[in-house]
């Protein structure tokens, strides 16, 4: 399968030639080519100066800009469902896709569904850098033309010009793939286009945005006439997940001012506990030193990611302050963003406090791990969004205070019961403008789980991904984190009280969560945990 995967990625490349009518058709559009470029309108103002902060939900009339293609003589009296192909490969990617994301929400064009990043060779004109690739779902009340020109104007003020190489390098391609289950084809448009169907760079993004819910009707755009057994069929016969992985089309995540893939190999997350009573190490590391001591011997270990947290979410800690939060955060951050030893480690900060998240991404922190999965601050999802940084999404019921109660660990099948919970906070993220690119799941071992709910749920990984996929194969597909580090059900198992005498009994589950498909393992000891990923790797990927 992946051999034929990779022949169809050679073919793709190989095709320098296409018909009159198609070389007409990707006319403009250098990489997707999905629709002949329109004139430019006038040129977008800046988000902030209409008033719109990237990640809310909503935006009133008077927050759009007042395009002619935008009046009541262009727009739909009913909104539909439309299919958004992004791709860049000059200049900053990602802050061209946020842009234009900002500029389309501003346009009355919002995303509903996001799917991966995909990092991918260039086509016809190879000589070029890597392009990234993506698409978003949206709703729209723009008739399809009116689209395009809205389109065409979004990529100006992102610094596209007319002219210049065919199929050459530019700062952003946006591209109509369906619109809703409607065919078009005229002078200047045609949907879906001819030739979709052979480009993995294309299939991939389609296929995130769909879901396996079994609720798309046979009026659904992923079972178009076109699509012969519909998008997911087709993209199966391409190779579907055997396409991703090589140079040709890595699925990526952003992560400071890298592109990581997070399949490539497990992951090992450090954990830094700035607190006088976490369950494991509380009181070791409240001093700076013995942070910054501490931090450099984990990235020495092997650590990819340091995780660091001032507040404690054992079962009964109460939570603190926001200043207090930040009096413990502050000055660590301070060092660990100043030490050299520390370039190349990742940093992820450890809190469910929206404005301690922020002033951490304004320190240098790189990812926000929030337990609460944004339930436990109602500016959270908002705030992330508006950071454009990673966010790590675990599943957890009530607070530490409470979340071990009967009530709270109560489930009839905890596999379905989190991953349907943590769908439901998906779908709230990506409404409020975090796109699921973003997401890192984390099923919250330890967290609201007895003893054998915890164990379920390690040997039960991959039923937690198809429940994500019901809602978003995006998030199913993207990176899962697992935290069973020296936790109490490992110590009752093992009959080890302290929590530094359960560094093998982490081991063994850290070892069945990476067979079982997690992409980062949270440890306190990075080394032991790192040497068994290595071997696991060595096996398995």
């Amino acid at each position: 399968m992946r051999r034929e995967a990779w022949g169809a990625m050679a073919r793709l490349r190989r095709m320098q030639q296409q018909s009159g009518r198609e070389r007409s058709l990707l006319q403009g559009h250098s990489h997707l080519g999905f629709g002949r470029s329109a004139d430019t309108f006038g040129r977008f103002p800046r988000v902030e100066q209409l008033g719109v902060a990237f990640g809310r939900s909503s935006l009133s009339k008077a927050s759009v800009p007042n395009h002619a293609h935008y009046s009541s003589s262009t727009a739909s009296t009913t909104e539909e469902e439309v299919v958004i192909a992004i791709g860049s490969n000059i200049g900053d990617r990602i802050a061209n896709f946020n842009r234009a994301l900002e500029l389309m929400r501003a346009s009355g064009i919002q995303a509903i569904r996001h799917a991966s990043l995909y990092e991918s060779a260039p086509a016809y004109v190879t000589d070029q850098p890597l392009f990234l690739n993506s698409a978003v779902s949206a709703i729209t009340s723009l008739d399809p033309h009116s689209l395009l020109r809205t389109l065409k104007d979004i990529e100006s003020e992102l610094g596209r010009t007319s002219g210049g190489i065919r199929y050459g390098p530019r700062p952003l391609d946006l591209d109509i793939i369906f619109y809703g289950n409607r065919s078009v084809t005229t002078e200047t448009l045609e949907i879906p286009h001819a030739r979709f169907l052979e480009r993995p760079f294309v299939l991939a993004p389609l296929a995130d945005l769909l879901n396996d819910a079994g609720t798309r009707s046979t009026s659904h755009w992923s079972n178009h006439k076109r699509c012969d057994g519909g998008v997911a069929q087709a993209w199966n016969k391409m190779g579907g997940e055997a396409c991703i992985g090589n140079e040709d089309l890595r699925r990526v995540i952003p992560v400071g001012n890298e592109l990581l893939d997070l399949s490539a190999k497990t992951h090992v997350m450090g954990i830094l506990n700035v607190t006088p009573d976490s369950f494991s190490d509380g009181g070791r590391f409240m001093a700076v030193e013995d942070a910054v001591a501490h931090a450099r011997s984990m990235a020495a270990e092997g650590a990819d990611f340091i995780d660091i947290g001032a507040q404690s979410t054992r079962p009964g800690a109460t939570r603190l302050s926001t200043e207090e939060e930040l009096s413990r955060l502050v000055p660590v951050l301070e060092a660990l963003t100043a030490d050299s030893a520390l370039k190349g480690v990742k940093l992820s900060v450890d809190t469910f406090d929206a404005r301690v998240g922020r002033e951490a991404v304004k320190m240098g922190v790189h990812v926000v791990n929030d337990v609460s999965g944004g339930s436990l601050d109602s500016e959270m999802l908002s705030t992330v969004a508006e950071l454009g940084v990673p966010y790590i999404m675990m599943h957890m019921r009530g607070d530490p205070t409470n979340m071990q109660s009967k009530a709270n660990t109560t489930y009839s099948d905890v596999c379905e019961e989190v991953g349907k919970e943590l769908n439901s906070r998906v779908v709230q993220a990506e409404a409020v403008g975090v796109p699921a690119w973003r997401i890192i799941t984390d099923p919250g071992i330890g967290f609201s789980k007895t003893l054998p709910q915890n164990l379920d749920l390690l040997k039960h990984l991959p039923v937690v991904r198809r429940v994500l996929s019901e809602s978003s194969c995006t998030v199913s597909r993207g990176p899962m984190l697992v935290g069973p580090s020296r936790k109490g059900f490992l110590g009752k198992i093992t009959e080890r009280q302290k929590g530094e005498d359960r560094d093998a009994a982490t081991v063994a589950a850290a070892v069945v969560a990476a067979i079982g498909g997690a992409n980062i393992i949270r440890a306190h000891n990075v080394r032991a945990v790192r040497d068994a990923m290595k071997v696991v790797d060595a096996i398995y990927k």
